[in-house]
């Protein structure tokens, strides 16, 4: 897995989330939570919003 970390519009980009709609996702325990880089930056690591894009992808059916 990466340790990339990644700000917020990279964020935005790959989810095609809204800045409010990640925020109120990380309140309710349903997205993944941003780590503090500093004390004004945030990013979240790659590995965990990949992991929730495969979470949120439909499951295939077993033929």
């Amino acid at each position: 897995m990466t340790n990339k970390a990644l700000r917020l519009p990279a964020v935005i980009e790959r989810t095609a989330l809204s800045r409010s709609s990640i925020y109120r996702l990380v309140q309710l325990g349903r997205f993944p939570a941003p780590v503090k880089l500093s004390e004004r930056a945030s990013a979240w690591r790659e590995a965990e919003i990949n992991q929730w894009l495969a979470s949120r992808q439909p499951k295939a059916e077993a033929a």
